[in-house]
């Protein structure tokens, strides 16, 4: 647990209560995690099981979340300009 907090930059207390779900983890701290990883923070949230939109997602957030020449930042950008002008 020490070395995987030191390879994402984070102490390891707050490693531990992310992994035990006492505290939700920053987008910084999730991108750091799944850079350690290999992965992406929206793999990260896929395998956990976190949805971030209900079902019946509109044709533009799902062509946004697939295309993987964007970058996590980059998607939450377009989908937070996008939601606020459908919303």
């Amino acid at each position: 647990m020490r070395q995987f907090a030191e390879m994402a930059g984070i102490s390891n207390p707050y490693l531990s209560q992310i992994e035990r779900g006492l505290r939700a983890p920053s987008e910084n701290v999730l991108n750091a995690i799944a850079g350690s990883l290999q992965t992406s923070a929206d793999a990260l949230r896929e395998q956990a099981g976190i949805r971030r939109e209900p079902e019946g997602v509109s044709p533009v957030i799902e062509s946004i979340r697939a295309d993987d020449r964007l970058t996590a930042a980059q998607r939450r950008a377009l989908l937070e300009v996008y939601r606020s002008f459908t919303e």
